[in-house]
C-alpha cells in the first residue's frame, strides 16, 4: 500500500468517527479494539490512514441503501428553533440541525440522511451551491432532498420545494409513510406505531442485537439505572414487531413479554422521556396484564434507545410497585444512561458489519475446499 503523501491521509479519531457517523467514543473503542488498523504517535495519539476507513466503510454495508431516520436540516440561526419544535412533533426521526452550509454537508456526508432541508427565506449563494452538491452526488440518490420558502432553486426531480416549514414536515411524513419491503406489526395492534415501524424494523434486524447473550456493558446501565433512581426493575429493551426482548433486566425474571405489553411502545415515539406515575389510574395502561396481575406495576419511565440512523429500536426504563414522580435530575440521569445506552448500540452494531466485512474479504484457503 502506498505512504500517505499529506495530512489529509491520516485520520484523527475524531475524524474517523465522524467518516463512519459514529460517536467519538465508538470509534475510539473500533481503533483501541483493532477493528481500524492504527498506530500512535510519538505524543501517544492514535492515528489511522483514511484509506483503510474507506475500505472498511465501502465493504461494510455502509452504504445509502440502509434505512435512515435522520433529518439533516440547514437554516439561519433564527429558524432553528421553529425546526426544532417541528422535530419534537416528528417521532419517525432524528432531526440534526445547522446553521453553517459545510457543517450541515459534512454531516449528511458522513450519515446519508433520509431527509435533508434547505431553509430558503431569500437567495443564498452558499446555501444555493450545498444544493447543487447535493444532487450531483449518486451516494444521495435515496435522500428527500425538501427546500422552504420563496426562493425555489433549480434542481429538477431531485429536490421538492415547498413554501412552509410545516409543509416540509408533512412532506417528510408522506415519506416516512413508504414503509418498504419489512413486514410490519399486525393490523389491529393495541399500541401507538411510527409511520416508518417496517423501517424500524428492518433497522432492528440490521443490528444483529436480538436474543444475542447477556453483555456486562448492558447489564452495567441497567444495574445504574435501578440505583440511580431507586427503582426496583430496570430494562434494557428492544421492540421487535411482536414482542418486547430484553437485553438486560435487574428485578424481573422474564427475559421478554408480547409487544402490546409493553410501556416501551410510547417511549420509542418521544423525543425524551416517557413518565407514567401510576399506570393503574392511566386509560392506555389500566387493563395491561402486567399492570392489572403479577407483577402489578405502578410506574414507569423510560428513554429512548438509538441507533446511528436515528431509529428508535427500544428503551431504557425503571419500573416500580408504587405510583412516583421522577425529579429532574433523575430524569437528567435516565437520559444520559439512555445516552450511553444508544452508543453500545452503535458500536455493536458497527463492529457486526466490520467482522461480517472482513469475513467477506478473507481469501479462501484452497486447501480448506479440497
Amino acid at each position: 500500500m502506498a505512504m500517505p503523501n499529506s495530512n489529509k491521509d491520516i485520520l484523527t479519531t475524531a475524524e474517523t468517527a465522524k467518516l463512519f457517523g459514529v460517536s467519538v467514543r465508538t470509534a475510539q473503542l473500533m481503533i483501541e479494539g483493532g477493528s481500524i488498523p492504527s498506530w500512535k504517535t510519538p505524543g501517544g495519539h492514535r492515528r489511522v490512514y483514511r484509506t483503510d476507513v474507506e475500505a472498511l466503510i465501502a465493504g461494510s454495508g455502509m452504504d445509502a441503501h440502509a434505512p435512515s431516520a435522520l433529518v439533516v436540516v440547514l437554516a439561519s440561526a433564527d429558524r432553528l428553533p421553529l425546526y426544532e419544535m417541528l422535530s419534537s412533533a416528528m417521532p419517525e426521526c432524528t432531526f440534526k440541525a445547522f446553521d453553517d452550509p459545510h457543517a450541515a454537508s459534512f454531516a449528511i456526508g458522513s450519515t446519508r440522511p433520509f431527509g435533508v432541508i434547505v431553509d430558503l427565506p431569500a437567495p443564498d449563494p452558499s446555501r444555493h451551491a450545498l444544493l447543487s452538491s447535493l444532487v450531483d452526488n449518486p451516494a444521495l440518490g435515496h435522500t428527500r432532498i425538501l427546500t422552504v420558502g420563496n426562493s425555489a432553486p433549480n434542481g429538477g426531480n431531485r429536490i421538492s420545494h415547498v413554501q412552509t416549514s410545516e409543509a416540509a414536515a408533512a412532506a417528510l411524513r408522506k415519506a416516512f409513510a413508504d414503509t418498504g419491503e419489512t413486514a410490519g406489526p399486525p393490523a389491529d395492534a393495541t399500541f401507538p406505531i411510527a409511520l416508518n415501524e417496517r423501517q424500524r424494523l428492518r433497522a432492528l434486524e440490521h443490528s444483529g442485537l436480538v436474543d444475542t447473550a447477556p453483555e456486562e456493558a448492558f447489564d452495567r446501565l441497567a444495574w445504574l439505572a435501578s440505583q440511580t433512581l431507586d427503582a426496583p426493575v430496570a430494562l434494557v429493551t428492544l421492540l421487535t414487531q411482536n414482542r418486547q426482548w430484553f437485553k438486560s433486566r435487574v428485578g424481573l425474571d422474564l427475559s421478554e413479554t408480547p409487544r402490546d405489553w409493553s410501556f416501551c411502545n410510547h417511549t420509542i415515539l418521544q423525543k425524551g422521556i416517557f413518565a407514567v406515575s401510576d399506570l393503574a389510574s392511566d386509560p392506555r395502561f389500566e387493563a395491561n396484564p402486567a399492570v392489572i396481575a403479577s407483577p402489578n406495576f405502578r410506574f414507569y419511565a423510560g428513554a429512548p434507545i438509538r441507533d446511528g440512523n436515528g431509529f428508535a429500536l427500544g428503551s431504557l426504563c425503571v419500573i416500580d410497585y408504587k405510583p412516583r414522580v421522577l425529579e429532574d435530575a433523575q430524569e437528567r440521569s435516565l437520559l444520559a444512561l439512555a445516552g450511553l445506552a444508544s452508543d453500545e448500540f452503535r458500536l455493536r452494531s458497527t463492529e457486526r458489519q466490520l467482522r461480517d466485512m472482513r469475513r467477506r474479504a478473507e481469501p479462501q484457503d484452497p486447501q480448506a475446499r479440497s
